[in-house]
């Protein structure tokens, strides 16, 4: 990834539905190469603005805070010194504040207040430097390109200034910046007001920055307040439909509230449905694998997400070979791109298919969404897509017939790696050397194994009982070899991989923790995985490593070699819950937790560092993390479903409560509003020293017997 470090913790981040926008904490956007920096504003793919500064009379102006209260809306407080005006440059004073609200609808809006605290009147300046490249997202993060369309030169008229570009898939494009105040002097790339400013007066500016597709609206003062209500509206119904989460701790009550409103700012209107994308900037588009462990981590919060995805993903199901993008009757989608690089043929996202895991994980969602909603017509609409991919696994995952899923890339421009570690180099040998494809990742046999059994149990549920017991016969099978072929006695755990040869890739990782949500392991195996995950060499401190730090090959600041993913250990939390081992991953909840608390804006990132955690108060940031990310806002309602023990029956009319644990640092926690089939239900859970107690607050729609469960 090629954008400047530094802009990790130099940034601010807005999104709504398909616009995102990454400015510097000062609100601009500086004029820089564009291979140079992820900062802009962008729709579909496409950057629509690169520069974006502001500057004014005596600046450059100091930061005095910048905030980001809502996913959609920013404001940034800058001041300007009195010794620029005449002050005294011993002892100068802010002279001039200048307030920056933006917000994000279907465009871009933006007021600018400037307000004198001197005593004088003066003669004041405000400039507004803009300019667009149209460049694609790839090559934002670096990709070379042979060849770009043509940028036209900007047009101006006395409010507004326009920007076009012709992709090379013939497809015109087309920006604009529109003033709500004539400027006295409009350029091509700028725009400049002359003013007079007077003692504790405030002028205001306003303007907005639009594609050629969005619906016309005049430029207007005052609109932002009409705007931002109507999004805020829109973000209350979302928190109102699903589930509402309060504890005795405000700041974690903080980070569940950051989180749900993140998870609404992702799920994004496409092709006339909705979907959840996976994270700003670099994947703000649909990704099969992330859009469904974020379903998975979700059902507790809304279930509504789960059903739009399987039914997204479902549409867009391979229907043929496709050497190129890598499509296969049955699999589902990894990667969903719309720039001109993917319009005009240059990179395979059209959608790509480059992924092993992303069809048992649909076929996992697809029984797990019904056993939390008992929605037997998502079920019997979705039931022919299953029976495809079904058919995919057997018939295209498995490239030489050995009972395991294998991965090989056959596109130039695909991945090489097709796991959720799909980087080049994350799935190496402890020394670093990479295997020879196809390869066989541990965690995705366990992900068939699942799959099977739980489509065995919906098939016997729609009346086929023969292909249920196929499918359960075909599923013990696996589970047997996957524990012979790929445990590793010395290590006390999984191996990473099989490669070509059938060889273990005796690598350490936190994939093996997957087999324990998978339920793979014998209770001895889950055992000794739980105690290797704990142990130093994984857990840092703020979370599970994905690789072993005795390994030569292990980096903590490297992609997947090191790192410490949060949707990867509520993975492994769940995982070890299910094995009854709630109470042993205490430290990891709590690590997260402190690490949210801790973090910008209370929020998750995709990943941080996997340095051991000493004096630090808070994980060493990766550099280009994506953030907000899905999986890393619904990590926290895994963690908390796995530590509390909530398991639904929805078609059976029962919720189970399993030996709930309260993390050590909650004494209490309600949930209230949550789905289980044609109810909802509110449950209080408090901790009693050791012990944790339920209750059932609320009961509300249709009979629901709740089954609590006590050690």
């Amino acid at each position: 990834m090629s954008p400047l470090a530094q802009e990790a913790d130099q940034t601010l981040v807005l999104k709504h539905d398909r616009l995102f926008l990454v400015l510097a904490t000062h609100g601009n956007i500086p004029f820089v190469e564009s291979d140079r920096s992820s900062l802009g504003l962008y729709h579909e793919d496409t950057r629509i603005l690169s520069t974006y500064a502001l500057q004014v009379s005596g600046g450059p102006p100091a930061v005095l805070a910048a905030e980001v209260p809502r996913t959609f809306t920013g404001q940034i407080e800058l001041a300007v010194s009195d010794r620029a005006f005449g002050g005294d440059p011993w002892d100068p004073k802010q002279g001039i504040h200048i307030r920056r609200e933006l917000l994000l609808t279907d465009r871009l809006l933006e007021r600018v207040t400037i307000t004198s605290y001197l005593r004088h009147a003066l003669d004041y300046w405000l400039e507004l430097a803009v300019d667009c490249d149209f460049a694609d997202i790839f090559e934002v993060r670096g990709w070379r390109r042979d060849a770009r369309g043509e940028l036209f030169p900007p047009t101006i008229d006395r409010d507004h200034i326009r920007f076009s570009y012709l992709g090379r898939d013939g497809s015109m494009i087309r920006s604009a910046v529109q003033f709500c105040q004539p400027p006295t002097e409009l350029f091509e790339r700028r725009a400049r007001w002359e003013f007079g400013l007077e003692p504790q007066t405030a002028r205001q500016f306003e303007w907005e920055v639009t594609l050629e597709t969005t619906p016309p609206a005049p430029a207007a003062p005052g609109r932002i307040e009409q705007q931002r209500s109507s999004v805020e509206e829109r973000f209350r119904a979302w928190r109102t439909q699903g589930s509402r989460w309060l504890t005795d701790v405000p700041k974690f009550d903080v980070v569940l509230r950051r989180a749900t409103d993140d998870l609404r700012a992702l799920y994004i209107d496409a092709d006339g449905e909705r979907v959840i994308s996976a994270g700003i900037p670099w994947y703000s588009t649909v990704f099969g694998r992330d859009s469904i462990i974020t379903s998975l981590q979700t059902l507790s919060l809304n279930p509504t997400i789960a059903r739009d995805t399987l039914r997204y993903l479902a549409h867009r199901q391979g229907a043929k070979e496709d050497t190129f993008t890598e499509e296969q009757p049955g699999r589902i989608l990894h990667e969903l791109r719309r720039g001109e690089m993917a319009r005009s043929g240059e990179i395979p996202h059209v959608p790509y298919f480059g992924t092993v895991d992303a069809t048992p994980l649909w076929l996992i969602l697809l029984h797990e969404t019904w056993r939390w909603t008992g929605d037997a017509e998502l079920v019997r609409d979705l039931l022919p897509h299953a029976e495809r991919a079904l058919e995919w696994i057997d018939r295209y995952g498995d490239l030489d017939r050995d009972g395991f899923v294998e991965y090989e890339r056959t596109s130039p421009r695909g991945l090489v790696n097709q796991g959720w570690r799909d980087s080049g180099d994350g799935v190496p040998y402890p020394d670093g050397r990479l295997p020879t494809a196809p390869i066989a990742l541990v965690e995705v046999q366990g992900y068939v194994y699942d799959a099977k059994v739980r489509m065995a149990d919906l098939f016997r549920a729609f009346g086929r009982p023969e292909r249920a017991e196929v499918l359960r016969r075909e599923a013990e099978t696996l589970r047997n070899a996957i524990r012979q072929r790929f445990w590793l006695e010395d290590a006390g755990t999984f191996a990473l991989a099989l490669d070509r040869d059938k060889t273990p890739v005796p690598t350490v990782t936190s994939n093996a923790g997957h087999l324990l949500w998978s339920r793979v392991p014998t209770p001895d195996q889950g055992a000794r995985v739980a105690e290797c995950l704990l142990s130093p060499e994984l857990f840092s401190g703020w979370g599970i490593r994905t690789l072993s730090a005795a390994h030569p090959v292990f980096n903590p600041m490297s992609y997947h070699n090191g790192s410490i993913w949060p949707h990867d250990n509520a993975i492994v939390v769940l995982g070890l819950a299910l094995y009854g081992r709630a109470r042993q991953a205490m430290p990891l909840v709590r690590a997260l937790h402190e690490a949210a608390v801790r973090a910008e804006f209370q929020r998750l990132p995709e990943l941080f560092c996997g340095m051991p955690r000493q004096r630090g108060v808070r994980p060493v940031p990766y550099p280009v993390s994506c953030s907000p990310q899905a999986w890393a806002s619904g990590a926290f309602f895994m963690l908390l479903q796995a530590m509390l023990g909530i398991f639904p029956e929805a078609p059976a009319g029962v919720l189970h409560i399993r030996n709930p644990v309260l993390p050590d640092f909650l004494d209490e926690l309600t949930v209230r509003g949550l789905h289980v089939g044609g109810s909802r239900v509110a449950l209080q859970f408090r901790r009693h020293g050791e012990r944790t107690l339920a209750n059932v607050l609320e009961l509300a729609g249709a009979p629901l017997q709740v089954r609590i469960e006590l050690d």
